[in-house]
This record gives C-alpha cells, sequence and structure tokens, in this order.
C-alpha cells in the first residue's frame, strides 16, 4: 500500500522526505515552492541534489507534488492567468527535475465566463505551461473539486472534456479527492455505490487516467458542495468507503495520500493515526468488500 501525507518543506524540501520517514510513510506530497505567493523562491541543482540523496535514503517510494493553490488556469484576469502560467511551467520543471511523476493541479474557476470557455482556458493552458517548460515525463494530474461556486472539476465530464481538448492528452491524469468528488455527489459509501461510481469514471474518463487519490472524510453531506475535509471515519464518507479503495486492486500502485486537518489527539498525531487507520482497512479481509 502506498499511503502517506502532506509533508512541509520548511527548512528545505528534502526536510519533507525526512518527515515523511518519521511518521512511516513510503509516498508523500509536496509543494514545490510557496502554496500562497506568486514568488517562486529559489531552486537550485544543489536543492535537488539533496532532495534526491534524501529519498533514496529515506525509503520513500514516490513523491507528488501538489501546485500553488493561487494558480487558475480558467481565469479571466490577465495577470493571474499570465502567473497561473508561469508557475505552472515553473512547477512542471521542478517536479522532473527532482524526479517528482505527478504535478496536481486544481483545474480553475471560470469567474463568470461560463463552463465551456473555462474548460478551453484550462486545457490550452495546460498544453502551453508544458510546451514552455520544455519537459518530457511529468504529468499534469486534475483534482476533482466540490463544485463550489464556478469551479470547474466537479464532473468526470468536466475533466475528461479538458483532456480531450489537449494536445499533450498523454501527459493529463486524475487525482481522486474522496471529501470533493463525495461533495460533488459521487458516492463509494457502499459496494455498490463504490461500483457504480467507479464504473461511471471508467466509462467517461478510463481508469488508467486515475493515478492518485486524496484521502480526506467529509465534514459536509453528499452533493453539498462544500470542500471541508475531516479524519478517516469521522465524517459522512466512514470507514468503508477507503476500505473499498485499499483493497481495489486496480489501484494498488496509485498513491494515497491524506490532506486530514494536522494537530495531535492526546501524545499521538492525527497524521500518525490516521495511517494506522488506513493500514488496519487495507489489511481487513477482502471479504468485506
Amino acid at each position: 500500500m502506498l499511503a502517506g501525507v502532506h509533508t512541509s518543506i520548511a527548512g528545505g524540501i528534502h526536510k519533507a522526505l525526512l518527515r515523511g520517514k518519521s511518521l512511516g510513510c513510503n509516498t508523500i506530497q509536496i509543494f514545490l515552492r510557496s502554496n500562497m505567493a506568486w514568488n517562486p523562491g529559489r531552486f537550485t541543482p544543489e536543492m535537488a541534489e539533496k532532495f534526491a540523496q534524501t529519498q533514496r535514503e529515506s525509503g520513500i517510494a514516490l513523491v507528488v507534488a501538489h501546485n500553488c493553490y493561487l494558480v487558475n488556469l480558467a481565469s479571466t484576469n490577465p495577470t493571474t492567468l499570465s502567473r497561473s502560467l508561469e508557475a505552472t511551467e515553473d512547477e512542471l520543471k521542478r517536479a522532473e527535475t527532482l524526479g517528482v511523476p505527478y504535478l496536481v493541479i486544481h483545474p480553475g474557476a471560470h469567474l463568470g465566463a461560463g463552463e465551456k470557455a473555462g474548460l478551453r482556458k484550462i486545457a490550452r493552458g495546460i498544453d502551453r505551461a508544458i510546451a514552455n517548460s520544455g519537459t518530457k515525463s511529468a504529468r499534469i494530474l486534475l483534482e476533482t473539486t466540490a463544485g463550489q461556486g464556478t469551479v470547474l472539476g466537479s464532473r468526470f465530464e468536466q475533466l475528461a472534456e479538458v483532456i480531450a481538448k489537449s494536445a499533450f492528452a498523454e501527459r493529463i491524469g486524475v487525482c481522486y479527492d474522496t471529501c470533493h468528488t463525495f461533495a460533488a455527489g459521487y458516492d463509494i459509501r457502499t459496494p455498490e455505490t463504490y461500483r457504480a461510481t467507479m464504473n461511471e469514471f471508467d466509462r467517461i474518463i478510463g481508469l488508467d487516467r486515475l493515478l492518485c487519490f486524496h484521502f480526506n472524510d467529509a465534514l459536509s453531506p453528499i452533493g453539498s458542495h462544500i470542500d471541508r475535509h475531516t479524519h478517516i471515519g469521522k465524517g459522512y464518507l466512514g470507514e468503508t468507503a477507503f476500505g473499498l479503495i485499499l483493497r481495489d486492486k486496480r489501484f494498488e500502485k496509485a498513491p494515497k495520500i491524506l490532506e486530514t486537518p494536522k494537530g495531535t489527539r492526546g501524545r499521538r498525531s492525527w497524521d500518525k493515526i490516521n495511517l494506522d487507520t488506513l493500514r488496519r482497512l487495507a489489511a481487513d479481509d477482502a471479504d468485506k468488500k
């Protein structure tokens, strides 16, 4: 089971690997730069070399990157759009330099321009970022969203349209966020609803493109379009949903990244508690699926 958490790059990008190792992770997710600033910050060959060395020593098999939260490839503001393109191009370069195979991005919000226009702009933005980056292997993973406001990516059809409109479709996959997708109206709480949802994903997008999961329970009911994460088994999704994914052999190699709230319960970190829950669910008798 590839299971881990989002870890901080404070003090150096390689420190994220050490933090993941201390939690017993074999995969982690990181930011490649500040998540709330346009300034990309320093990135040197020495930093990349230190990262590679630390990853070899840490036992972290796979690292996933998440893009800057300010990025909106569907923005109607020319300045924001330009900065979003530059940030995505920069993050693709950093990911490829570090040997990070996936860059998870929020598709974007159309801000009143309309769904069709927004999806076209996202596909065009991805194409420009990939082409201008000169990268050859780093893949963009479109994250499923809760669909609040004008945010795109809450329906499988929207993600499929972005992929279909891109000239680099082979470089695009999907990151399935359990909380977001549940809030968007997709149910995976029982074997029957799980099977139906994954069949729908396969029909519309293709399960070969589902390359990563964000594991978060949901504080709001199904179809609420409210993006509120909570700990595994403490929300409306419940433990069964995560067990179904974990025991699904089709997703054995897909990293499962916890984005649950940080903090502690007693002397234990919530990250460790949630990871232990996933290990227990993965080990449960497959007959419970």
